[in-house]
């Protein structure tokens, strides 16, 4: 690295993330502050229907005082495997089931002040949940959209969803799809 870390402080240890303050110093001898928010990653899922529709929800996000449309997805818990992350976040989210999911990227979200890498995966012969969805507290006002996977594309492109993820996610599937 470039940069030497002489001190690290920890300001706030959170659910999902935990707010870091580094005292660093340049080759040059300069010295600065980092500030940094470092979460456990997370895994996202393009989950597309036998009949070419995509599962996207659509969830109030607190820090835009709006609910947004986007992919299932969810922070990954201490040790465990992306993919199952992704398959367990579209049950809990959707009530959808899926085996196997295919792998498409992984990308890190704002790496100019977070090291969250965020897994994406494209999920196909989907089938319901017995028990349907299980939602956390937080995802009670969720709704669930069945949206033909052209159309999200075009929502992708005409800026109606802005969400990251979903939009790498689907234009990462689109190919696929084809």
């Amino acid at each position: 690295m470039e940069l030497t870390r002489l001190s690290r402080e920890v300001l706030y240890k959170g659910r999902i993330i935990d707010l870091l303050v580094d005292q660093v110093q340049y080759p040059s001898g300069n010295r600065s502050v980092r500030e940094v928010a470092h979460h456990p990653g997370g895994a996202a899922v393009v989950p597309v229907m036998d009949d070419g529709r995509v599962i996207l929800v659509d969830q109030l996000r607190y820090p835009l005082e709006r609910h947004i449309l986007e992919l299932p997805a969810g922070k990954l818990s201490p040790g465990e495997d992306p993919a199952l992350c992704a398959v367990r976040e579209l049950e809990e989210e959707t009530g959808w089931l899926a085996d196997a999911p295919l792998h498409l990227c992984s990308f890190y979200t704002t790496p100019g002040f977070c090291d969250e890498d965020l897994h994406v995966y494209l999920a196909r012969g989907l089938r319901p949940a017995p028990g349907g969805h299980k939602r956390e507290e937080g995802e009670f006002t969720m709704n669930v959209h069945m949206i033909p996977f052209a159309d999200a594309l075009a929502m992708v492109h005409d800026g109606r969803i802005k969400d990251a993820k979903t939009i790498i996610g689907l234009l990462l599937a689109a190919p696929r799809l084809q």
